[in-house]
């Protein structure tokens, strides 16, 4: 039986999106929210304009289901870049020092991200979209103000060293919800001595759901709404999807 408040013009679900670089998550959302001609439009984790890769938007009663899609696990591709530390702690910040980059072995690089595994306390970045006192942090780092951060728990249950190329070195990570990827890639390289910084990420995964096969940013700015609207999945298939 349909709800008394039914309407056939607003889509209910969950549409996957394949983001491209150099946007930011709310451009992603202001263009669905056009295409779709609906106003009740969320999306489950912030993806930084460098970030490529899977971004969840949850449309009509799907933002009901928001929060349980963020607490979901999530996992990464990146770069990290040794030898130079930025201010955002990723390649698009300010470069603050500039090391010389060791000749560090495999044994030695696979030692720090083994340090990095399970549980542990990160805290946030200046440049992130927590809240202090009602304003984003990453709005007070822009008036070049810095406050005092709260550490905060977090888990990395997996990760991969998949190349090695001095200074660069690529990796894949699975971790939980509230995991700053920039933060661990600065970390990883404070713990070598040189410093480092992020210099590319695509979320793969979150949850259940995949990047691969998601709706491209072209797609979601060129197709109609009707184009658009068979690539959603609905509420059931979401629940049947998380095996909930």
């Amino acid at each position: 039986m349909r709800p008394s408040n039914f309407n056939p013009d607003i889509i209910d679900g969950v549409l996957l999106v394949d983001k491209s670089p150099d946007m930011t998550s709310h451009d992603v959302v202001a263009v669905a929210r056009r295409t779709l001609n609906q106003k009740k439009i969320g999306h489950c984790g912030t993806l930084d304009p460098m970030a490529t890769g899977l971004l969840i938007l949850v449309l009509g009663r799907g933002t009901k289901i928001q929060d349980l899609l963020m607490a979901e696990q999530k996992e990464y591709e990146g770069t990290i870049t040794l030898g130079e530390t930025t201010h955002t702690q990723d390649r698009e910040g300010e470069v603050l020092e500039t090391k010389e980059v060791g000749d560090y072995s495999e044994e030695q690089i696979r030692e720090v991200f083994e340090s990095f595994l399970g549980d542990f306390e990160q805290t946030p970045p200046m440049v992130s979209a927590i809240k202090q006192d009602g304003v984003p942090l990453y709005k007070l780092a822009r008036q070049g103000k810095t406050v005092e951060r709260k550490p905060r728990a977090v888990t990395v249950f997996e990760y991969e060293i998949t190349r090695i190329a001095l200074p660069e070195i690529d990796f894949r990570v699975v971790c939980s919800k509230g995991f700053y990827v920039r933060t661990y890639a600065h970390e990883i390289g404070q713990s070598l001595g040189c410093g480092g910084h992020l210099s590319a990420l695509r979320r793969t995964r979150s949850g259940k759901f995949l990047a691969e096969g998601g709706v491209t940013f072209t797609e979601l700015k060129e197709s109609t709404r009707d184009e658009i609207r068979e690539r959603v999945l609905n509420l059931s298939a979401v629940s049947k999807l998380r095996g909930a």
